[in-house]
């Protein structure tokens, strides 16, 4: 067996602990444990096991590789070199294993504490509440705590686990999920397309009842099919901040209207999609929490079942 003054180079050491040979993990434990306490008998009782099985594994070990890893003496072992790179290297894969393993206990341990949300109100009545309630009804060592909200709350600041938010990101300080992305279409009543021809063009629009939900005043909508984009120049007969009033106000016959898709079907028949090829550029919808090494699973659960149900 050859000893550490036998490997007078590192390519020599770099052989060894590439030749193919099957090494448990629970051989390196007990090898690293020997390193770390200095001797058998102080490794078995960290191990909580007897020293004639940690001399049977790093013997088992060492004839693995065909190389001494310790010497022994009556007080203390310490390592070859070619000991030391083997504790290196097996060092790095027990850390590996070890997080692998914490992940899956994360990911897999039970959601419990209180989730702290906030969201838009609107799309909260659209989505969110049927995600908290799902939620609920599926995890029942959580509670729910959602603030509804038009304000970009501080989650860092203010303590809050989650933020479901629509549009672009800004916050780099912050981590985020895309859960999908909110779907848009050109809108108007039944009643309203009875007594007005409907738009064959983007451009017809011009001539309509015009209802929006723009709160910045905008004198135009941008309208996309495919890769062509239009702006188009509306009137408003009625502006609103909400995106449900104006759904609302749409399907009571009050002009024409770019909602999002999950708004419209809340109305049913009621409402009529019309110029079936343009609309909005959809809206990323991302669930934002704070950027943290590992995910609480409370937040992790949610995350996962928003994104299952936007679908």
């Amino acid at each position: 067996m050859p000893t550490s003054a036998d490997l007078k180079h590192p390519s020599d050491r770099d052989t060894l602990l590439s030749m193919q040979t099957t090494i448990e993990l629970a051989e390196f434990r007990i090898f690293s444990a020997v390193v770390e306490e200095g001797s058998f008998t102080a490794a078995a009782d960290r191990l909580a096991t007897d020293k004639a099985r940690v001399s049977r594994m790093i013997t088992r070990l060492e004839q693995k590789l065909s190389a001494r890893l310790l010497e022994r003496s009556t007080r203390r072992v310490n390592l070859t070199e070619v000991g030391r790179d083997v504790y290196e290297r097996g060092k790095s894969i027990l850390r590996a294993v070890e997080a692998t393993e914490a992940a899956v206990a994360r990911r897999m341990a039970e959601p419990t504490g209180r989730l702290r949300l906030t969201c838009g109100p609107e799309f909260a009545k659209l989505s969110v509440d049927d995600w908290v309630a799902a939620y609920l009804a599926k995890y029942p060592k959580v509670t729910v705590e959602a603030e509804y909200t038009r304000r970009v709350v501080d989650l860092i600041y203010e303590g809050v686990d989650l933020a479901i938010r629509i549009g672009p990101l800004t916050d780099s300080e912050l981590s985020a999920r895309r859960l999908g992305a909110l779907k848009y279409g050109v809108y108007a009543s039944r009643e309203y397309v009875a007594r007005t021809p409907p738009p064959k063009t983007p451009g017809d629009l011009s001539l309509h009842d015009i209802v929006d939900f723009n709160a910045n005043r905008a004198t135009a909508w941008t309208l996309v099919s495919g890769a062509t984009s239009v702006e188009v120049a509306v009137k408003p007969r009625l502006r609103v901040n909400d995106t449900l009033s104006a759904a609302k106000m749409v399907a009571q016959g009050l002009g024409v209207g770019v909602l999002p898709e999950i708004a419209a079907a809340n109305h049913g028949s009621a409402l009529v999609r019309l110029l079936s090829d343009w609309s909005r550029i959809p809206a990323p919808v991302h669930a934002v929490f704070p950027s943290t090494r590992y995910m609480d699973p409370k937040v992790r659960a949610f995350i996962d079942l928003a994104k299952r149900m936007f679908r």
